[in-house]
């Protein structure tokens, strides 16, 4: 960690040099956990005072801002009296409504600033004060571990804290760092710290629900975690299972995920057959765009195992809408491509069809996850797979939602063409709709290639 890292100057402006007891290396998931628990504080207790409203300092690590959070801090903003944030230049953030507002600021880091390296939340408030200060390991620090692949698995020093005397110090470096960028900016941001400390006369608010909230969110970052690991010894069982019937390590593999995949369609009442229809119009649009037969058969293969990451989902992923799930149910939910890429990435020989699955959820817009690829940078598999996913979920009955007809369904995907969905593939898929109602095609229902051990019952 650089020694001008926020984390080390706050550590050497304390009396101690001792940093609180928070003080540790997290995961990423973990990080998120905690900055949401500190955002949903303000989001809800906005008040419309703006003397009454919280400074927000915000630094996104490597300036790589995902869309998804941009429109939360929509909100944010819309509760604060300032808002600064410092990202990356290429970020886009510039361009989302949220940067256009008056109480939001943008500071644009230079790539060789350490700063990037930062993920901080800073927040400010008459009542109240907290924070999240963290700090990626270096390539040194991870040594022998290398520097994960996957996003969940990186890891920060980091700490979190709601005393007011160590918050507002780490505001003050936080805005010392950006006077070089913006000194006009620096010097109003300053004033309003100064103002918020001497606001003597206001209650402290209680953050016991901020604290119940931290806890129930690191409660589902934990999950995640716990899931991996389950859903780990699961593949190894049903990999156990497979030896028994075939020697050949690489089938085996192959065999435990499509058993893992067809478990998870199982326990799903309303969409039994999901992996099956799924891999079957993924196939069909890849078909009429004609790719290549090597991706036909990786994007094939991914449709067949685009939900493994559920196998130890809880029955309601099944049964209820995402809004009706519980926060850590949802979380996993959310998180549900990642653990499937993490499962697939076991077997080397998957590992084009598990970054199909990854990035199934990322959106033509850049407001997907987990990485925030736009357009072109999202694999055109993955794009594929996530439009068939939606569309096949569309047609079967979910929670309090009917099941819709296909015309309905395809009008539900045009309304985001363009933003999660590449129009030319909305096109392609309402010419195989089209196609499907006049007669002339049937809309299919399995893959062409089905293999054996999807038709064999489970051992």
């Amino acid at each position: 960690m650089q020694p001008e890292s926020t984390l080390n100057q706050l550590k050497a402006s304390l009396p101690s040099g001792q940093l609180p007891s928070s003080y540790g290396v997290y995961f990423k998931n973990t990080l998120v956990a905690l900055c949401h628990a500190l955002e949903d504080h303000i989001l809800d207790h906005c008040s419309d005072d703006p003397a009454q409203q919280p400074l927000v300092l915000v630094t996104f690590q490597q300036g790589k801002w995902y869309l998804q959070e941009a429109d939360r801090y929509l909100d944010i903003a819309r509760c604060s009296s300032e808002v600064a944030i410092a990202a990356m230049p290429d970020s886009g953030f510039a361009k989302h409504p949220t940067g256009q507002l008056e109480n939001v600021s943008l500071v644009h880091l230079d790539p060789d600033d350490s700063f990037v390296n930062e993920w901080n939340l800073v927040i400010v408030a008459p009542g109240y004060t907290s924070m999240v200060l963290c700090h990626e390991l270096s390539e040194v620090d991870y040594q022998a571990q290398n520097k994960p692949e996957a996003d969940v698995e990186r890891k920060f020093y980091g700490l979190w804290t709601f005393d007011r005397a160590q918050v507002e110090q780490a505001a003050k470096i936080q805005i010392e760092r950006m006077r070089p960028y913006d000194a006009p900016l620096a010097d109003r941001l300053l004033e309003r710290c100064q103002q918020i400390s001497a606001s003597s006369n206001v209650a402290p608010v209680d953050l016991s629900g901020v604290v119940s909230r931290i806890v129930s969110y690191l409660q589902s970052s934990q999950e995640q975690i716990v899931t991996v690991s389950r859903q780990t010894r699961e593949f190894w069982e049903l990999e156990g299972q497979a030896l028994r019937l075939n020697r050949n390590l690489s089938a085996n593999k192959l065999q435990a995920f499509l058993r893992m995949a067809q478990r998870v369609d199982e326990r799903d009442p309303a969409n039994p057959v999901a992996s099956l229809q799924v891999s079957a119009i993924a196939e069909t649009l890849g078909q009429m765009l004609d790719l290549p037969t090597i991706k036909l058969r990786r994007l094939r293969l991914a449709g067949l195992l685009f939900r493994v990451g559920l196998s130890e989902a809880p029955a309601a992923v099944f049964t209820e809408l995402a809004s009706d799930l519980e926060d850590s149910t949802r979380t996993l939910w959310r998180g549900r491509a990642v653990l499937g890429a993490q499962l697939l990435g076991a077997m080397r020989e998957l590992e084009p069809s598990a970054k199909i699955v990854r990035h199934q959820q990322e959106y033509w817009d850049g407001s997907g996850r987990p990485d925030g690829l736009q357009g072109e940078e999202i694999p055109i598999e993955a794009r594929i797979l996530g439009l068939a996913v939606r569309f096949q979920e569309l047609t079967q009955a979910r929670g309090s939602r009917d099941a819709l007809d296909l015309s309905d369904a395809l009008e539900k995907c045009q309304a985001h063409s363009g933003t999660r969905y590449e129009p030319n593939l909305v096109e392609t898929l309402g010419n195989v709709v089209r196609l499907t109602e006049m007669g002339l095609m049937q809309l299919p229902s399995q893959p062409s290639q089905v293999p054996k051990v999807w038709l064999e019952e489970t051992v």
